[in-house]
C-alpha cells in the first residue's frame, strides 16, 4: 500500500483561509433581504415599545425592539407604520420625518404612537385614526409629536388620547370627525397650537353618524391665534356635550388684530363646562376678535365658570347675536307669564316645571297672576321645589277668587327652601273647584343659577 502524503506549506495555508473568509464575506453580501440583524444596538429611549421607526433620506427603518430586526425597505410612512402595528400595538417614532402622502391607521385597538419630540413635516397632509365604527377604533394613544403643516385626525373612534403635542403652521392641527357611529371620551392634554387656521376641529357629522363627541377633555392646552382663525371650533350639528375645558390659554391678537376666534360654536356644548379658561386679547384695536362666538345653528351654549377670565379689550368677550341663552354659576335669568293648566273639580291640571338647562337654581321669587272672568269659583295654585335627591319641599298654596297678582313673599319661600339641598326644579301647578272656569293663570319671576 502506497501512503501519499502531503504537506502544505504555511504559505498555502494562509492563502486557503484567506480565499475561504472572502467566499464567506461575498456571500453574506449576496444574500438579498430586506431584514438585517442587529445585535448590539441599544435604544433607552423606545424601552416599552415594540417598534421603533425612523427615516433616512427617502427611506424609512423599522425596527423590531425584541428580535432587533430592521425592516428597510420601505418609502412610505403609511406602510411602515402599518407594517409594525400589524405586528404590535406600540410604535416609537425617532428623528425627523417627511409625508409625501397621508398616514392611516385603521380598526386598530390600543395603537400607541410615541415620539420625544420627533418632527412631522406634513407638507399639508394627515395622520388618520378611524374606525369603521367606534368598535374597531379604540384606546388610541399619540403624544410627543410635533406635526408642521398637517393634521391629525380622529375619526369614528373611541377614548383617544392626544398628548405633550405641538402643532403648529397647519390649516388644521387636530380634527375629529364622525361617518358612521361617534367618537367619544377623547382626552387632549398638555398640547400647544400655534398658527393654525382651526387648530381644534369637531365637525359636523356625514352619512348615518350621530353629532356626538361627548365626554372630551381639553386639559392645559395652549393657542396662539392669528388673523381668520379659530382655537376651537364646533360646527353645526357636532355635540361637543357633558365635556369638560379646563386649565386652558387662548391668546388672540398677539399676531394679527383680525378676525380672531377663541370657540367658534355653531353646534352644542349642552352641559359643557368652562372651567379655568382664559381668553387673552394683546390687541389695542380689535376688529371681529371673540372670545366665544355663538351663532344661529347653536343649540346650547357652554357652562362658563365663575373662574373663566376674558383679559384685554375685545369686539365682544362673548359675540351672541342671536341671544342664545348663556349660562354660568351665578347667572340671572327669568320666566314671563308662563301658563299654568287648571284642573276642574277639584283635580289639579298637568304640572308646569321651569328648569334651567345644565345648571341647578340658587334662588327664584315668582309672581302669580289670575285674569279671565270668574264666576264664583275658586282657583288654588300649588308651588313647591324639586330637590337633586328626588325629594320635594314643603307647598306653598295660593287662592284666587277675582284678577290678582301677588308675589310670593320671602316668608313663604323661606318655607320651601331646604335645610341644605340643591334645587333642581320649581313645579307649579293649579286646580278650579268647579267643573268649569274661564279664568287663567301665568307665572311670571326671576332667579339665579347655582
Amino acid at each position: 500500500m502506497i501512503t501519499l502524503k502531503v504537506v502544505l506549506s504555511g504559505r498555502v495555508v494562509s492563502l486557503i483561509l484567506i480565499i475561504v473568509l472572502l467566499a464567506t464575506v461575498v456571500n453574506t453580501c449576496l444574500v438579498i433581504s430586506v431584514y438585517t440583524k442587529v445585535s448590539d444596538v441599544g435604544q433607552t429611549d423606545s424601552s416599552g415599545f415594540e417598534y421603533v421607526i425612523s427615516q433616512t433620506g427617502s427611506t424609512f427603518q423599522v425596527r423590531n425592539t425584541l428580535t432587533k430586526e430592521i425592516f428597510s425597505r420601505v418609502t412610505s410612512a403609511n406602510d411602515a407604520i402599518n407594517y409594525a402595528l400589524l405586528r404590535g400595538n406600540t410604535i416609537y417614532l425617532k428623528g425627523t420625518f417627511n409625508l409625501d402622502e397621508d398616514v392611516l391607521i385603521s380598526n386598530k385597538w390600543n395603537a400607541k404612537l410615541v415620539g420625544d419630540t420627533a418632527t412631522i413635516n406634513a407638507n399639508g397632509h394627515s395622520i388618520v385614526i378611524r374606525g369603521d365604527d367606534y368598535t374597531y377604533s379604540k384606546y388610541p394613544l399619540v403624544s410627543g409629536l410635533i406635526i408642521n403643516n398637517g393634521t391629525l385626525r380622529i375619526e369614528n373612534t373611541f377614548g383617544a388620547t392626544i398628548t405633550n403635542m405641538l402643532f403648529q403652521n397647519s390649516k388644521v392641527g387636530l380634527e375629529f370627525a364622525n361617518d358612521n357611529t361617534w367618537t367619544e371620551f377623547s382626552k387632549i392634554e398638555n398640547c400647544h397650537f400655534i398658527n393654525c387656521v382651526e387648530s381644534i376641529a369637531f365637525r359636523t357629522p356625514k352619512g348615518t353618524a350621530t353629532g356626538s363627541y361627548e365626554s372630551t377633555e381639553i386639559n392645559r392646552c395652549f393657542f396662539n391665534q392669528q388673523d381668520h382663525s379659530i382655537a376651537i371650533n364646533v360646527e353645526p350639528n357636532a355635540e361637543l356635550s357633558c365635556s369638560q375645558l379646563q386649565n386652558i390659554r387662548i391668546w388672540i391678537g398677539e399676531y394679527g388684530n383680525t378676525n380672531q376666534t377663541g370657540i367658534r360654536l355653531a353646534g352644542t356644548m349642552s352641559q359643557t363646562i368652562l372651567a379655568g379658561a382664559v381668553f387673552e386679547s394683546f390687541s389695542k384695536a380689535p376688529d371681529r376678535l371673540f372670545a366665544i362666538d355663538i351663532l344661529e345653528t347653536t343649540y346650547t351654549v357652554p357652562i362658563i365658570g365663575v373662574d373663566t377670565e376674558f383679559l384685554g379689550a375685545w369686539t365682544a368677550e362673548v359675540h351672541n347675536p342671536y341671544g342664545k341663552w348663556n349660562s354660568s354659576a351665578g347667572s340671572a335669568f327669568r320666566e314671563k307669564d308662563l301658563p299654568i293648566p287648571i284642573g276642574l273639580s277639584g283635580t289639579y291640571g298637568d304640572p308646569v316645571t321651569i328648569q334651567r338647562t345644565s345648571l341647578k337654581i340658587a334662588s327664584f321669587k315668582p309672581r302669580i297672576q289670575a285674569t279671565g272672568n270668574f264666576n264664583g269659583e275658586t282657583i288654588t295654585v300649588r308651588i313647591k321645589l324639586a330637590y337633586i335627591d328626588g325629594s320635594l319641599s314643603k307647598e306653598i298654596t295660593k287662592t284666587f277668587t277675582n284678577n290678582t297678582t301677588l308675589w310670593l313673599s320671602d316668608d313663604e319661600i323661606l318655607e320651601m327652601f331646604p335645610s341644605q339641598n340643591i334645587i333642581t326644579a320649581i313645579i307649579i301647578d293649579a286646580t278650579c273647584n268647579k267643573n268649569t272656569t274661564n279664568a287663567t293663570i301665568n307665572i311670571s319671576g326671576y332667579g339665579i343659577t347655582g
